[in-house]
């Protein structure tokens, strides 16, 4: 899942990136409005983690834009603000969930998983395929009722091919859902990661090679 945190203080930031990337999500960071519009403007965020009141374009107007874009991600608003009447607001300004600070980050991570099955196709809350089972909300992976111990990076890369449900995914989609805006497009991380990931897996192998297309689960 990729997540855009759109917040002003840098170390709230930065605390939730950590959190969010260590719980296998891919983060980027605007430090104000004018930085979430530009970095959503260019990639498909499948959520925003909106403060409300954002410097130099408020976190309302953020919200407008993002809701009226063409593919709009999944709002998390974050605000100071506990009386109902500024929860309304945010909502009716088309927020899909409002959190007030200060906040658990447990919850934070469990709001996001739940914008993320309510997206407009419906998504099983755990993926099954090939004796492979995998739990978002707990964050663990099974093979054949067998734990797996899996790295943040690959715990991603499996959750987006179990997704696709033995389509071919391309190490540019791996790098875009998995990864954030830091990584170098022409790293092999891609291709290590995977390779790490089926030999974790164990044998028999089920992630298959389409040469010159990408990745699948068979």
């Amino acid at each position: 899942m990729r997540v855009l945190i759109a917040e002003d203080e840098p170390r709230l930031a930065e605390a939730l990136a950590r959190g969010l990337r260590r719980n296998g999500f891919a983060v980027d960071i605007a430090l104000d409005g004018s930085q979430a519009l530009k970095r959503t403007a260019v990639v498909d965020y499948d959520a925003v983690v909106l403060d409300r009141d954002l410097p130099q374009v408020h976190g309302d107007e953020v919200c407008r834009k993002l809701v009226d874009a063409d593919r709009p991600p999944r709002i998390l608003m974050l605000t100071a603000a506990a009386d109902v009447r500024a929860r309304v607001e945010g909502l009716n300004l088309g927020a899909d969930d409002y959190l007030t600070k200060p906040f658990a980050f447990a919850e934070v991570v469990a709001r996001l998983h739940a914008l993320q099955r309510r997206h407009s196709v419906p998504q099983k809350p755990v993926l099954e395929r090939a004796g492979i089972r995998l739990d978002p909300a707990r964050h663990e992976v099974t093979r054949e009722g067998k734990p797996v111990t899996l790295s943040p990076k690959e715990f991603g890369v499996l959750h987006v091919l179990l997704r696709a449900e033995g389509s071919v995914v391309s190490p540019e989609t791996l790098l875009e859902r998995v990864w954030d805006e830091h990584v170098d497009p022409f790293t092999n991380t891609v291709r290590v990661t995977v390779m790490n990931l089926r030999r974790k897996l164990g044998r028999p192998p089920v992630i298959e090679t389409v040469i010159g297309t990408g990745y699948r689960l068979a």
